[in-house]
């Protein structure tokens, strides 16, 4: 793994990962976007996976996380503005993307504002856009979250004041979700300690970003996508991936009955070979 400070302009820095700078032109480069609120380290429980199948991890952290200078006021869309000024950092030209719960919007994102650049999507629990027409945001998600959301509607000192002293709710896993956390991706833990270690800015900023306008539209992703979703999953039911089933004209669903927010990434092995299957 190698990890670099990119400097931007206006004092900005952005924190990046490479699992495979020289591990030749056959590789397909996926760009991952993390969760909300981990650090950018791409998914190592799919490293094996990944490595059978010749993909290159790309990724790293949004701003207000980890090493990435916090960028208050972002947009979700403005993800893809990062993401194309790491590839031409790294001479990469086209790319697939890949995320995870907060990381899907992101994900969609660069396909939309750089179609000629993303190949493929893979979005797994993945929101929708609040407010849409054709979906009722909140239904199904545990009451920590629905609290933590509608906080993030009243405002940034709001949502400041509400994780600052956010009594512990349990965030919706089902038991499915523990076994996954306590198993192979027990992965989460350091990365989502590492996502708070430097304050609360990255989270903050990034529950701001997925209930305003996102900055693009989802129906403008036309490379084909993937939604991977659990039925049971209580953080971000699966009427999101639904909705955007509905709205991303290329996008195909894959629902397992059995998965929460977590343990759908059990799934994840599966959903790489399609990926590197549709991204050519």
């Amino acid at each position: 793994m190698i990890e670099t400070d990119l400097e931007l302009g206006e004092e900005r820095t952005l924190h990046v990962y490479d699992t495979g700078a020289d591990a030749g032109t056959d590789r397909l480069t996926v760009v991952w976007h993390h969760g909300t609120p981990n650090i950018g380290a791409p998914p190592e429980p799919l490293f094996p996976t990944s490595d059978r199948l010749g993909i290159r991890w790309v990724s790293y952290d949004r701003p207000g996380y980890g090493g990435s200078t916090r960028r208050v006021g972002r947009d979700v869309g403005s993800a893809a503005d990062d993401v194309a000024t790491i590839a031409d950092a790294l001479d990469l030209d086209r790319f697939a993307v890949m995320g995870h719960s907060g990381g899907g919007p992101h994900a969609l994102a660069c396909a939309a504002r750089m179609p000629d650049r993303v190949l493929a999507v893979l979005a797994v629990s993945s929101v929708a856009p609040f407010g849409a027409d054709g979906i009722d945001w909140f239904a199904g998600m545990a009451p920590a979250g629905v609290a933590s959301l509608r906080a993030a509607l009243e405002g940034r000192e709001a949502k400041e004041r509400y994780e600052s002293s956010a009594p512990e709710g349990e965030p919706g896993f089902i038991p499915a979700d523990w076994a996954a956390l306590a198993g192979d991706w027990a992965w989460f833990g350091p990365i989502v300690n590492a996502g708070l270690a430097g304050g609360l800015g990255g989270y903050v900023d990034d529950d701001l970003a997925l209930v305003a306008p996102w900055g693009f539209d989802p129906a403008n992703v036309d490379a084909q996508t993937l939604l991977l979703h659990g039925e049971l999953d209580r953080m971000v039911p699966s009427s999101h991936s639904k909705w955007l089933l509905r709205n991303c004209p290329f996008a195909s669903l894959r629902l397992t009955p059995e998965d929460g927010h977590i343990s759908i990434l059990r799934s994840a092995p599966a959903a790489l070979e399609w990926l590197r299957t549709h991204a050519g």
